[in-house]
């Protein structure tokens, strides 16, 4: 600890969150909390390489610890971003799910000294350059849409304007574009998203492959398919690329259940009252999509109230990550409020 921060590697991702629900559990223990149905606390090691040892084996394999519960809150949510002199508390409500595609690019190929023209790593050049260039369509999920007239709704002209224009089809990537980098935080909300991750070939230096794989890494917006993915990566790359699904796939809920949204915000409004809460698509998966599958509504709250010029996504799992403590002050509280508050007949899960 040392300038009013925790550092280390872990501290906002995932170990001040950790710390947060481990606090306000132990002092519910400790004050004699009776909350309003059973409380289970679940700590899993493994959701940075995918949950399947860890949230998705108790899933599969113990799903009856679960039984009767309708709300989780977990990560990510709940921190606070600032847009102009506003402040804002998003809360995740839906996350997009991820999904591997094997994209083959095929072609002649043969010994190295062949003067082969348009082979596969031209083809390969030409499939990345395309992926770069080209965002695939608009999709306007309700919980997009929602998130950003809430954000719209808060903030002053011109903001409000040129930020409600992201909903309109004809001008939401002409408006990315104006935002720069900011648009950075609208995009994967309103895109199925993909990246290049892998790319494997011949093994031999004197060998022009005749098949390039190339592993496409896909976050899927709620209630979209692998199948629409490859649908949409046709558009962009036609009908000469082979495409695979190549991991096990559960499609999300296209909509969320609300029903805990409004005591979330609450907490954080009596905690900030100039903080705006509003929900979030988070565009990255979080273990909550294994538990979706038992019914349970996951939340993304760990509430920080942290500094305006402090960037919670380039610090996390940098080299100087850290958390204030202040932060984690405010997010044991607030998960504390919930805890008293979360008044549903049945069990909860935090």
């Amino acid at each position: 600890m040392a300038d009013g921060y925790v550092w280390g590697r872990g501290a906002l991702d995932m170990k001040g969150g950790v710390a947060m629900m481990l606090a306000a559990f132990l002092r519910a223990k400790a004050e004699g909390l009776v909350p309003p149905g059973d409380v289970v606390l679940v700590l899993v090691s493994d959701e940075e390489r995918g949950g399947n040892l860890g949230s998705e084996y108790l899933v599969e394999n113990h799903a009856y610890l679960f039984d009767g519960i309708r709300y989780a809150i977990g990560e990510f949510g709940g921190c606070t971003f600032y847009v102009g002199r506003k402040r804002f508390y998003p809360i995740m409500v839906a996350e997009k799910q991820p999904c591997l595609i094997e994209a083959s690019v095929l072609g002649q190929g043969g010994y190295f000294t062949l003067a082969i023209r348009g082979g596969t790593m031209a083809k390969l050049g030409w499939t990345l350059q395309q992926l770069d260039r080209h965002r695939t369509p608009l999709h306007i999920t309700s919980v997009a849409r929602q998130s950003i007239k809430a954000m719209a709704d808060a903030l002053p002209f011109p903001s409000n304007l040129i930020i409600r224009q992201l909903l309109t089809p004809k001008l939401s990537g002409g408006v990315l574009r104006l935002l720069g980098a900011k648009g950075e935080v609208f995009e994967p909300m309103l895109h199925n998203t993909v990246k290049a991750t892998v790319i494997s070939g011949a093994d031999n230096i004197t060998v022009l492959p005749e098949r390039i794989s190339l592993t496409l890494t896909c976050l899927l917006l709620p209630g979209y398919s692998p199948d629409d993915m490859i649908s949409e990566l046709r558009e962009i790359l036609g009908d000469d690329i082979e495409f695979k699904v190549t991991t096990p796939y559960g499609k999300a809920p296209a909509e969320p259940d609300m029903g805990l949204f409004d005591t979330l915000g609450k907490i954080l409004h009596e905690a900030d009252p100039d903080g705006i809460p509003l929900p979030l698509l988070l565009p990255a998966p979080t273990d909550g999509r294994f538990f979706s599958q038992l019914g349970i509504q996951t939340y993304g709250f760990l509430p920080m109230n942290l500094p305006r010029d402090f960037n919670f996504w380039q610090t996390v799992h940098a080299a100087n990550e850290r958390i204030p403590v202040e932060a984690l002050t405010f997010g044991a509280d607030a998960i504390y409020k919930v805890l008293q508050r979360f008044g549903i007949k049945g069990n909860s899960i935090i």
